[in-house]
Formats: structure tokens, C-alpha cells, sequence
């Protein structure tokens, strides 16, 4: 589960018992729900406390996730808890800017990119920035290759996939698992 090219986006203690890494694509409905509803509820009482890492690597289905997946990046400029408020900003707006039914969506996007902090300009930048844009499909081809993920939101917890739903209680029973066996 070593990252490719470009780096991680973690959160949580280095060192940690346990390490989660979830593949997951700005504009899945599912994602959202993860971020918003179960998210929250696991970074208090196992990130916070230093017991699991959480790694968020892109898999983008579409280019309006990667632009938001490279927005996530921009915002944290390699600060990974600036570029998770920015993500979680993003899944919880999401009806507003990824699902839009007309017109161009990128004004909505930039709507929301200025509250944290973009200007036109940075946002304008961010968006042509190729490389990143290049970095971010390699890590959603190797994700694809190396370990088989196929849809989103795909977690593997110590290396090895989550089958079940992703909700507290599924974690709850994996990590607790993890965390006494050591």
C-alpha cells in the first residue's frame, strides 16, 4: 500500500497501530455520505487519538472529481489538514457544484474555492496545473492495477480491503480488532 509519485494526504499519528487508506472520487455520492456521516465520527475517536492514520488517495471518475481532487491538493500546498478541510468542504457542498443538471459548473466550484482562501487566479492555476492533474490519474491507475479498486469509496485497513459497508461500526470492529492484537 506504498504511495506512488506523489505523495500522500494523511492525517493521524505516523506511527500509528493501524493505517487506513480509502480510494475515493470527489463526485461519488457514497463518498460524500463516508465523509459526512462516518468520517467525522472516526477521526475523533481513532485519528485524533493517535491510534490510525487515514490516508485519502484520489480515484477520480470523472474530470469534474479531478478538479476537485486537485483543488483539495492546492488548497493544503502540501499541508494534508489543510487539504482534508478542503475535501471535507467539497463532500459536503457536493449537490451544489458536482451535480449540477445545467450549465457549467466550475463558477460553483470557485464559489465555493474562494471560502477557502482561492483567488481566481490560484483557482484558475490550480486547474491547468497538467502535472498534478497527471500525478492524480497515476494514482487512480495504480490504485486500478495494483490493487484492484474498481469503485468508490474501496478502504484497506493494514493493507487489507474492507469487504463490508463502510459505517462506524464496520471500522469499530476492524480497528478495535487491530488495536488489541498488538
Amino acid at each position: 500500500m506504498k504511495p506512488g509519485d506523489l505523495p500522500d494526504q494523511s492525517i493521524g499519528a505516523a506511527d500509528a497501530k493501524v493505517t487506513c487508506v480509502e480510494y475515493a472520487s470527489m463526485t461519488c455520492g457514497h463518498c460524500a455520505a463516508f465523509h459526512t456521516k462516518v468520517f467525522p465520527t472516526l477521526k475523533t475517536k481513532y485519528v485524533d487519538t493517535g491510534k490510525v492514520r487515514f490516508i485519502l488517495r484520489e480515484f477520480p471518475l470523472d474530470d469534474l472529481a479531478s478538479a476537485g481532487s486537485m483543488l483539495s491538493r492546492c488548497a493544503g500546498s502540501g499541508d494534508a489538514a489543510k487539504s482534508f478541510d478542503m475535501t471535507a468542504i467539497l463532500f459536503e457542498r457536493q449537490e451544489e457544484w458536482a451535480f449540477q443538471r445545467t450549465g457549467n459548473p466550475v463558477p460553483k466550484l470557485f464559489e465555493i474555492a474562494k471560502q477557502a482562501g482561492f483567488t481566481q487566479d490560484s483557482f484558475d492555476k490550480c486547474l491547468r496545473d497538467d502535472k498534478l492533474l497527471e500525478r492524480i490519474v497515476a494514482v487512480r491507475e495504480r490504485g486500478s492495477s495494483k490493487f484492484g479498486v474498481s469503485a468508490t469509496p474501496t478502504f484497506f485497513i493494514n493493507g487489507k480491503r474492507l469487504d463490508e459497508r463502510p459505517t462506524v461500526e464496520a471500522f469499530d470492529k476492524v480497528f478495535e480488532s487491530l488495536l488489541k492484537a498488538s
